[in-house]
């Protein structure tokens, strides 16, 4: 009977040690605490109610505003109802990587079961291999959120396959950029969080190895008011920064990084869902680490305290003039122009509106668009068409800097000169 009761004891003993090592440092604290004032509070009503109202049935469904509803508590419960059964419901055979280890989290975020879809991703993680050995860093971004995913899943199984794809990215010497560092400092934190007992030291000594040179590189991009890599990666590298093991030699003012986005915010440079659905869950004090511990219990819906903006007066809008100028110089396609062209567009109107006035003008500018997560993206001007196997895509530039939003989006101002340039990555 004691012998019994001894042995009840260890396994008991053994149990809870592999609880407690399984669940060491799963918690999402931030490393420096900061939250949202309350008096701002309504700029961030804003733009949730913003993001969800883009939920709509003839939509293409994004995951990624289902995973940001579902973290910071959904204020419109028949529009993530309906996010939730489109997700549900849609073919994953053409996704990429990414795309599927993004719907997964996502149906997960919903308490919902992603079925086979897990088995598949791990599948084509077993096989997973960069392009070539300098790859650029965003061909590391869906494979991370890949390594996430699984993570969430089964971890065990993931920990070899997170070892192999860690030994990649400290092989690969390209530059990284802050929205890849911050998701593979998402998911390298989710597999050290959760190495079994009695697995092999090295195991943690290299994701730590990783995710410590990946935060640092992520700390160089720190501007001085706050902003972390540009506006619209600050909110998943916050996510990455607050929960890391491994912390930069600089230390991070998450405060300031807030405050820099919520000033963002009120000056309206949040309106793509995308943009808003990767910052919403750091505002929220939430990463994308929380979601097994979502809770899916119905709740009442709550109407958000929105801004209390006065109404703008209306005016009668101006005319602005903008030059637009396609380029194409890339040898090996056959027809190479740089055409400029100057359009009138009523002040205020988004680049597409530069576009379309363009191609009214002069059929040289005409254009195709592509319906993506981000938005509308130009995928072809000219009968000169992206391609995914060469590499090349249509870049838009102010003068000689790259935009960070998209044609829908971004508002030119008078006189702005706009290139499409065709560019290989």
């Amino acid at each position: 009977m004691g012998r019994t009761g001894e042995g009840a004891m260890a396994w008991f003993s053994l149990c809870l040690l592999n609880f407690l090592w399984a669940t060491a440092g799963t918690s999402t604290q931030t490393q420096s605490s900061c939250s949202v004032p309350p008096a701002q509070q309504p700029l961030v009503n804003g733009v949730q109610v913003l993001m969800e109202s883009s939920v709509t049935s003839s939509a293409l469904p994004n995951p990624s505003v289902l995973i940001a509803m579902n973290l910071v508590g959904a204020h419109n419960l028949e529009a993530q109802e309906l996010l939730t059964y489109k997700l549900m419901a849609s073919d994953t055979a053409d996704l990429t990587i990414g795309q599927l280890a993004l719907t997964i989290i996502a149906l997960s975020s919903s308490c919902r079961d992603p079925g086979d879809r897990v088995s598949t991703l791990q599948r084509q993680m077993e096989i997973w291999e960069p392009s070539h050995p300098n790859a650029e860093a965003s061909s590391f971004y869906g494979p991370s959120l890949a390594i996430l995913a699984l993570c969430q899943k089964n971890p065990e199984t993931t920990l070899p396959i997170a070892a192999r794809f860690a030994k990649t990215l400290l092989a690969n010497s390209s530059p990284s950029n802050v929205d890849t560092g911050a998701m593979v400092t998402l998911a390298l934190t989710c597999m050290y969080n959760k190495i079994p007992v009695g697995s092999e030291e090295g195991y943690r000594t290299l994701l730590g190895q990783v995710l410590k040179d990946t935060v640092e590189k992520i700390s160089l991009r720190i501007r001085d008011d706050g902003i972390i890599g540009d506006i619209y990666s600050t909110g998943l590298a916050m996510q990455a920064l607050s929960v890391s093991p491994k912390q930069p030699n600089k230390e991070w003012n998450c405060q300031k990084t807030l405050d820099a986005v919520l000033n963002e915010i009120k000056q309206g440079k949040f309106h793509n869902p995308m943009a808003i659905a990767q910052t919403l869950p750091s505002l929220e004090g939430k990463t994308y680490l929380d979601v097994p511990h979502v809770s899916c219990s119905p709740d009442h819906e709550v109407p958000p305290t929105l801004p209390n903006h006065p109404s703008p007066v209306p005016t009668a809008a101006s005319n602005i003039t903008v030059i637009y100028t396609i380029n194409n110089q890339l040898r090996g396609v056959e027809l190479l122009f740089n055409v400029t062209t100057e359009v009138s567009v009523r002040s205020g109107s988004v680049l597409l509106v530069v576009l379309e006035e363009a191609q009214r003008k002069n059929p040289t500018f005409k254009f195709e668009t592509t319906m993506t997560s981000w938005g509308l993206v130009v995928s072809s001007i000219n009968d000169v068409a992206e391609n995914v196997d060469h590499k090349t895509y249509w870049q838009f530039l102010s003068d000689i800097t790259p935009l960070n939003e998209g044609v829908a989006d971004y508002i030119p101002f008078n006189h702005e000169h706009v290139t499409a340039n065709f560019t290989q990555y």
